[in-house]
């Protein structure tokens, strides 16, 4: 749980790593959802070597959250490989 906007949300990140030469990073997702609740699925997308930063809202004290992503590179001047790196879920109660 952090603070962002003034209001107590939950936050997930997806940072990316050297793919090293000639690979480079192309995407990486960033979710957060409350496990067993009628809420949606959060995500946030980082393009590039930015990284994907999600702030899961409402925040609920002793809910549990579960985070996912994923991570997805490419061949320098090509499209996106088409298999991406799956990350999670980990779990948190808040």
């Amino acid at each position: 749980m952090v603070q962002h906007g003034g209001a107590d949300v939950v936050a997930a990140t997806v940072t990316v790593a050297d793919c090293g030469w000639p690979a480079a990073p192309h995407v990486s997702v960033a979710c957060v959802e409350t496990a067993g609740a009628d809420t949606a699925m959060q995500c946030a997308q980082g393009r590039g070597d930015q990284p994907a930063q999600v702030f899961f809202a409402p925040f609920v004290p002793g809910a549990t959250y579960i985070a996912t992503g994923r991570g997805c590179g490419s061949w320098i001047g090509q499209d996106p490989a088409p298999r991406c790196q799956q990350l999670g879920p980990n779990t948190a109660t808040l």
